[in-house]
């Protein structure tokens, strides 16, 4: 048999036709596609990266404002009696007033530089326990209420009120004021339209006198006065704003009200306000003065008129930081407040 052979231009179109891409070009095109791969990876981190500090950022900022807006409303009403806020006469017949924080007039607002120092947060420990070296402010101040004084009882140890409230109960701690002046004091009893308000240390802390006129005598019958008709009936509110540890082992603003039972007044349980505050610090402006001074340089409280709070606070997120993320978003923010009852 003889051999047959392929015509020779047809030999060379079927090895061409075999001819596929090279391990170079494999190679080469693998490369291009990591670099690709590379660059939509990056775009993405850093798009993510970008979200998160901005959501850090919000974070913080939301934080802060909800910590001024609420730290500012007991602050600027330091001091409210309900009636005449300038006059200083306030007679004051609550037992131990002087050394109660929360029951002391003469001092409506008092701040500390160091929050382990101030006497409304002794003894707190655990979560809510306040943080050494930290601002610390008392606030009092009165609420107001729908009541006001009725028909003048005719007895030195009562009051008449316009009509029964929920409003009021026994242990309370309230302010009554008139055109003349204002007295505080915590209410004995209460039923229907009647305030008892007798000597007693019972509830706690109890009244030194039923005698209700300015100046404050402080023996049973005092210096008797009766409030006329229409003359206010206001709430005593006392709290205390400082930093404290979290459960979660972190720093949060705190807030420390006083709270009233039938048993009378106390320190409610520590509020946690806003988490992650790190660190606050305030300082004082004077009517005096024109210079702002913390709190160890206020010669008088009586003459402070505004504060100005510094406030430290981190983000939740833990990597949220402009150094490569490693730690979270920290800001500080700053709030001035003015005492609108010592304005003029």
């Amino acid at each position: 048999m003889s051999a047959q052979f392929m015509p020779r231009g047809q030999s060379r179109r079927f090895v061409g036709s075999a001819r596929g891409f090279t391990l170079i070009e494999l190679m080469v095109a693998m490369l291009l596609g990591l670099i690709v791969i590379g660059g939509v990876m990056s775009v993405f981190l850093a798009g993510q990266q970008t979200y998160r500090s901005n959501e850090a950022l919000s974070d913080v900022e939301s934080s802060s404002r909800t910590a001024f807006e609420m730290m500012a409303r007991d602050l600027r009403d330091a001091g409210f009696n309900g009636c005449d806020n300038t006059s200083g006469r306030v007679a004051n017949v609550v037992n131990n007033n002087t050394t109660l924080w929360y029951a002391n007039w003469a001092l409506p607002l008092q701040g500390y530089d160091d929050a382990s120092k101030d006497p409304a947060l002794t003894g707190l420990t655990g979560a809510g326990a306040p943080v050494a070296g930290q601002s610390s402010v008392s606030v009092l101040g009165t609420a107001i209420t729908d009541v006001s004084v009725g028909a003048v009882s005719g007895s030195p140890t009562s009051l008449n009120i316009n009509a029964a409230s929920t409003q009021l109960a026994a242990g309370d701690i309230v302010m009554v004021c008139d055109f003349d002046h204002a007295t505080l004091l915590q209410i004995t009893s209460y039923s229907g339209t009647s305030v008892g308000v007798a000597t007693a240390t019972t509830p706690t802390p109890g009244n030194c006198s039923s005698g209700l006129g300015y100046p404050t005598i402080c023996n049973a019958t005092g210096n008797a006065y009766s409030f006329l008709p229409n003359a206010r009936v206001n709430l005593l509110t006392a709290v205390d704003w400082y930093i404290g540890r979290n459960a979660v082992g972190g720093n949060s603003l705190y807030r420390l009200p006083v709270t009233y039972t039938a048993a009378g007044a106390s320190a409610a349980t520590p509020q946690e306000m806003v988490r992650n505050v790190n660190s606050m610090q305030i300082s004082y402006l004077q009517s005096t003065g024109t210079a702002l001074t913390n709190a160890a340089g206020v010669t008088s409280w009586a003459a402070v008129n505004a504060a100005q709070v510094a406030l430290q606070v981190q983000s939740t997120y833990a990597r949220a930081s402009e150094n490569a993320g490693t730690g979270p978003l920290v800001r500080n923010f700053t709030y001035t407040a003015t005492m609108r009852n010592r304005v003029q």
